[in-house]
């Protein structure tokens, strides 16, 4: 599969991440049946600035660390995005992570 594919298969996926909620890296390499390309999927968010309406903040690593903070234009925007939407972070960590933790391969129904 080319990059450019694979990137818009993880941008179609953080598209349905509700607001509130945050999913990561690998949840979303193993919904796409490429669990050993988190880093990919890290790759593709820190593209998708260029793309437009992907909600790149809600993706954070598998401890609910905002790892891809430093991708976001000033230095809390990511932060600030998601408390924006009700999701409280502390020291670059989301509070009750595994509450909002929203997992593709349970929300998403597969075709």
């Amino acid at each position: 599969m080319a990059e450019k594919d694979f990137f818009e298969r993880v941008y179609g996926v953080v598209r349905q991440v509700p607001e509130g909620r945050v999913t990561t890296y690998g949840a979303i390499a193993r919904y796409l049946g490429a669990a050993r390309s988190s880093r990919m999927v890290g790759w593709a968010m820190n593209n998708s600035h260029a793309v437009g309406g992907v909600p790149a903040h809600r993706v954070v690593n598998r401890k609910g660390l905002l790892t891809g903070k430093h991708h976001f234009p000033g230095t809390d925007l990511m932060e600030q995005l998601l408390w924006n939407e009700g999701v409280e972070v502390e020291d670059d960590q989301v509070i009750h992570f595994d509450r909002l933790f929203w997992d593709p391969n349970k929300e998403i129904k597969q075709e």
